[in-house]
């Protein structure tokens, strides 16, 4: 395997987690596109508990926290990313609503029935699409939401290149009608589903790692790992230039029946 083909979690944590903590999204996405999956979700009120779960530094959070009431709790494994959620929430003034803490997507520390949202940008894959589906669903009440984007094939077929690409990096990469099929499956009714434009891939991910590139290469200089890992994430966007028209990110979002 080559440098530029070697997956992401075949490096260490905590150089992922540097990478990432210096740029304001951990994936693709924009406060236009959370928005607009909210737009699909209602009965939220100040009573309402909501988990973000794989929340990075909680760019999409606070967005949720700018447009729903209710209570919100980020959840994230990497304590570095939690530490810069919790700085991010205080200088907004929203620790009263949010907040921060460390913890992992296949052990919740919520009650079963407990929340009225889940929300998950570009993280469910961490523990794949179905799992996640399933497992959470014991901690939504009856009528509860989850919204989640996810990478997905736009067609039935795609050039190998791409195909073995993602079958190596998410072996659970799907189709649009396979993945809302699952989502049914699971005992939700499918609510929503969008395609994340472009720019949420272009403008909010990787432009800023342009800079957050350079700073990283130079402070890691003669580093092999910083080296490949930086490698990897250039070979990806070429890739999504290359081959955008047959996957990206998509929204899902389902009510607990």
């Amino acid at each position: 395997m080559s440098n530029e083909n070697k997956s992401i979690h075949e490096f260490d944590f905590n150089l992922i987690c540097e990478y990432f903590s210096s740029i304001e999204r951990q994936g693709p996405g924009s406060p236009e596109t959370t928005v607009k999956a909210l737009s699909f979700i209602d009965s939220l009120t100040e009573k309402s508990l909501i988990a973000d779960l794989g929340c990075g530094t909680g760019g999409q959070t606070i967005t949720l926290a700018q447009h729903v009431p209710g209570q919100i709790t980020g959840l994230d494994l990497f304590p570095k990313f939690i530490d810069l959620f919790n700085q991010n929430v205080n200088s907004l003034n929203l620790q009263n609503r949010i907040k921060g803490i460390v913890g992992s997507m296949d052990d919740l520390p919520f009650k079963k029935e407990e929340l009225d949202l889940i929300w998950s940008e570009g993280a469910i894959y961490n523990i794949g699409f179905q799992r996640g589906l399933n497992e959470w669903k014991q901690f939504l009440k009856t009528g509860g939401y989850i919204a989640v984007s996810e990478v997905s094939w736009f067609t039935d077929n795609r050039p190998d290149e791409i195909n073995d690409f993602w079958l190596d990096a998410y072996p659970e990469i799907d189709t649009i009608p396979n993945k809302v099929a699952q989502i049914q499956k699971a005992g939700y009714i499918p609510v929503a589903t969008f395609i994340l434009p472009e720019n949420c891939w272009t403008e909010h991910f990787y432009a800023p790692q342009f800079e957050a590139q350079e700073i990283f290469l130079k402070k890691h200089a003669g580093n092999k790992a910083a080296e490949e890992f930086v490698a990897g994430q250039r070979h990806e966007k070429q890739l999504y230039y290359k081959y955008k028209a047959y996957y990206g990110y998509v929204f899902y979002i389902g009510k607990k029946i």
